[in-house]
């Protein structure tokens, strides 16, 4: 698992033998977060989250959201460009 981006209290990471769609795993002191990148067309997704508090998640979108296009470009380096067909 690399770690693509830190802030505070919050690791953003991408593992490096998982699957598309681009997501992230989102590590707090006391959880874990599963969050869709999305696109030039799509907003930031949760998927699943655990041990987190809800200000944890909605700051974690927050930061994903703002990152958007160099957490992606950081997910193609690891995982290659997308197959969109």
């Amino acid at each position: 698992m690399g770690t693509v981006y830190r802030d505070r209290n919050l690791r953003i990471a991408i593992h490096s033998n998982d699957h598309p769609p681009p997501h992230v795993h989102v590590i707090g002191p006391d959880g874990e977060a599963c969050i869709a990148i999305g696109d030039d067309t799509m907003a930031p997704e949760v998927w699943d989250f655990q041990g987190l508090a809800v200000r944890e998640v909605i700051t974690a979108l927050r930061l994903i959201a703002r990152h958007q296009t160099d957490l992606l470009n950081a997910w193609r380096k690891i995982h290659g460009p997308l197959d969109l067909d």
